[in-house]
């Protein structure tokens, strides 16, 4: 069977129905004729679901033959905690779980053999760290290898597909945590960040798009009808995801609680030493677009301050189409680093190599922390890195686009 670099519609999807999933239309005849006969294999997880909420997997097995599930980081149930090693295992109908997040990130050619084609169905959430696409760009370095097509079931950007913010990726600190250069907030949906490292990375995958219809690049995943389902434990509600992009870097860093142990992850940003209505005030004062401040008290459950008493803001989003998450991000840096020098110092005075390495690679460089470490004022410094990088991404990126 041959598969060809692009998809079978036209350029840009202008239709304006109910919004239906790659899922959804890949049990098309057009679509499932691709893995009639085929022995497939499934890249996928909790959040592999049609819009009437049915596992893929469970659909495939009644079209064709599955013969083999991978899980990404998380697991096959999403259940795991970040980072945390996932093992290998057998489903319900003793049917092989191949964890692509313990031992090894990418499918070996003994875990391929035998697959005629591999499928990719995972809900991700819009940003460059988030560990799902890059599992995606290693299955279709290895898929390439043994000349196996890739078939992704596209899904909306939760965030839409117009916000494009944050530094680009440097090639020293490409890692799984950020595996192709584009902006940490790309504005592409899973199938439009596909073709761009097939073609921009010359991976020579056999790849297919199987695309939405009625999806639109200025809808939220809110505004799309469909039911959202976490996935992963962070991210619970389908507004999460501009929140993760407004708040997890800062969260690396250590300095404060962003939420996780509370009920409102990546939502809110808290210390026991903080002025929460001083800070509130300073940050509006900023007149960010889309976004208000607003002082909030909470005592985090476990993790960072754990049992303590937070003083902070909640971040509360008014605008999704004119709100940008990264400057959102850098200017709580940059205040919180004016405001609270003494436990801003102490902490990067504290920050070990692994540390380091790890927040240069979420960003995608290794200026930003040397900025935050030498540089009084930080936050338009950095706000404005790499501008100009990214308008040029933006005039790269029309090529790769499916959606109007």
């Amino acid at each position: 069977m041959k598969f060809i670099l692009l998809i079978l519609f036209l350029p840009t999807v202008l239709w304006c129905g109910p919004v239906k999933l790659g899922v959804d239309r890949f049990f098309e005849q057009r679509f499932s004729v691709l893995v009639k006969k085929q022995r497939v294999g499934l890249i996928t997880n909790h959040t592999g679901i049609d819009s009437q909420l049915r596992p893929t997997a469970e659909l495939l097995k009644e079209k064709c033959q599955l013969v083999a599930l991978f899980s990404p980081e998380h697991g096959i149930e999403g259940s795991a905690r970040a980072s945390e090693k996932i093992s290998h295992s057998i489903d319900k109908n003793g049917l092989r779980i191949y964890s692509l997040h313990g031992e090894t990130r990418r499918p070996t050619p003994e875990m391929l053999k035998g697959i005629d084609v591999l499928v990719y169905d995972i809900q991700e959430i819009g940003c460059r760290s988030y560990t799902y696409i890059s599992t995606l760009f290693y299955a279709m370095e290895e898929a390439a290898k043994q000349k196996i097509p890739v078939i992704v079931l596209d899904r909306p950007n939760p965030m839409g597909g117009l916000i494009v913010d944050g530094p680009m990726l440097k090639e020293k600190w490409r890692s799984f945590l950020g595996y192709v250069n584009v902006p940490y907030c790309h504005g592409m949906t899973v199938g439009e960040l596909a073709r761009y490292f097939n073609e921009e990375y010359k991976v020579g995958c056999a790849l297919r798009i199987v695309p939405m219809s009625g999806w639109q690049r200025s809808m939220t995943y809110q505004e799309t009808g469909l039911a959202w389902v976490p996935t992963s434990p962070y991210i619970p509600e389908a507004d999460t995801p501009f929140y993760y992009a407004s708040t997890g870097i800062l969260g690396a860093l250590g300095v404060v609680s962003i939420g996780i142990g509370y009920t409102l992850p990546f939502k809110v940003v808290g210390a026991p030493w903080i002025d929460g209505e001083e800070l509130a005030i300073k940050l509006n004062a900023q007149h960010l677009p889309g976004v208000k401040f607003i002082p909030f008290n909470y005592r985090p459950f476990y993790g960072k301050f754990e049992g303590k008493l937070c003083e902070g803001v909640k971040i509360v989003i008014t605008d999704t189409k004119t709100y940008r998450p990264l400057s959102v991000q850098y200017m709580l840096i940059g205040l919180l680093k004016s405001l609270y020098p003494i436990q801003f110092r102490s902490k990067l005075a504290k920050f070990s190599a692994n540390d380091a390495s790890s927040f240069c690679k979420v960003n995608g460089n290794g200026e930003m922390l040397e900025i935050l470490k030498s540089e009084k004022y930080v936050a338009w410094k950095l706000i404005d890195y790499d501008k100009k990088e990214r308008n040029a991404f933006c005039v790269k990126r029309k090529k790769y686009l499916i959606y109007e």
